[in-house]
């Protein structure tokens, strides 16, 4: 197999079995054998579980965040864009997280906070790329103000995981953020400086 294959089949494995059994469930072994790979090839490209569920929530973010920057550009405004697109990459990160890597795990695992910062931080350079690139946003809104936006977003979104101990906490906080706190970041970001 070549290497980008390789890679692929391991990706493609683990997006599915991160899926049904979530992360802390899933071992190398089992990821290598669906891969149809040795152990030792999956080190050879991943040098730890860690690293490709990384891999694969990149991955699947940056597909859904393009995806999502695609369909709003028809926005009425910049202020209904910004809101809206925010609100439905927060909804992609925290739906993602919680599919393929289960918050009960990242409660309750030193390792897993510290993986959280760095998944935190990537995505924040993601979507702030992602915004750049748009020229609806770059050409309205300065790169200082879509990180404010962006970074003040994500924390609360993070903060959801910690809070929402249900689905129906997690519901109302998404809630709260859409009509109480969004169209305030929305605003802040916006101001005429």
């Amino acid at each position: 197999m070549e290497t980008d294959s390789v890679i692929l089949s391991i990706k493609k494995s683990a997006r599915e079995l991160f899926r049904r059994y979530g992360y802390n469930k899933t071992s190398v072994n089992e990821l290598a054998k669906q891969a149809h790979i040795a152990k030792a090839t999956f080190y050879k490209h991943f040098a730890s579980k860690e690293l490709i569920l990384h891999a694969v929530l990149m991955d699947y973010i940056q597909e859904n965040v393009q995806d999502i920057l695609d369909k709003n550009v028809r926005e009425k405004d910049l202020s209904t864009f910004l809101a809206n697109t925010i609100l439905r990459v927060s909804r992609v990160t925290y739906t993602v997280c919680n599919e393929f890597v289960g918050w009960e795990f990242i409660r309750e695992s030193a390792n897993a906070q510290e993986y959280l910062k760095t998944l935190s931080d990537d995505l924040e350079f993601l979507l702030l790329s992602s915004f750049i690139q748009n020229e609806t946003i770059a050409h309205a809104v300065p790169e200082e103000r879509l990180t404010f936006l962006i970074k003040s977003s994500k924390n609360i979104v993070f903060s959801f995981a910690f809070t929402g101990v249900t689905e129906g906490d997690v519901r109302k906080n998404f809630i709260s953020f859409q009509k109480e706190i969004l169209p305030y970041l929305v605003q802040a970001t916006l101001l005429e400086g």
